[in-house]
């Protein structure tokens, strides 16, 4: 049997991920999105299971509750991992996997969820937790004659 080790890295090396290893048995790895460019997330090899963390979002400034119930709602249709937050409010995607269960395949669905759902759940969550301080940056941007591209997906919000 291939040990989970040399599974991860023979996925993450086939697929041209960006990763460091970090001791022994964790994997640091940097996922490309489009509205999220990058979801950093870690993979920890445990003695019976494989642990995911993937960052996706900072603690909301506003509506916190509405932000909470949000992710619950898509929790219930999330495979493999879940929104979480951690102790300082955080926003997560958090999972674990039997050793066993450790192939390529399963490592392709598994952060292929974890993309799909960081990057599908950015915006929203950014409008949920952000929209105060994205109308106060796009008045400040147009004040100075600054670039909006970046915040062009929020203009609804400035109604």
């Amino acid at each position: 049997m291939i040990s989970p080790s040399a599974v991860i890295e023979d996925f993450l090396e086939s697929h041209d991920i960006d990763f460091e290893k970090s001791g022994e048995n964790t994997y640091l790895l940097t996922l490309p999105g489009e509205k999220k460019l990058q979801t950093h997330v870690a993979l920890v090899i445990g003695e019976h299971s494989l642990s995911i963390n993937a960052f996706v979002i900072r603690k909301p400034d506003e509506n916190v509750a509405a932000v909470h119930e949000w992710l619950l709602q898509k929790n219930a249709s999330t495979y493999s991992v879940a929104f979480a937050i951690n102790e300082l409010g955080d926003i997560y995607l958090v999972g674990r996997l039997p050793l066993t269960t450790i192939t390529e395949q399963e490592l392709d669905r598994v952060l292929g969820s974890v993309l799909q759902y960081s990057d599908s759940s950015f915006n929203p969550l950014l409008e949920l937790g952000f929209a105060s301080a994205i109308r106060r940056e796009w008045a400040w941007r147009v004040s100075r004659g600054e670039s909006l591209a970046n915040l062009k997906a929020f203009e609804h919000l400035l109604n």
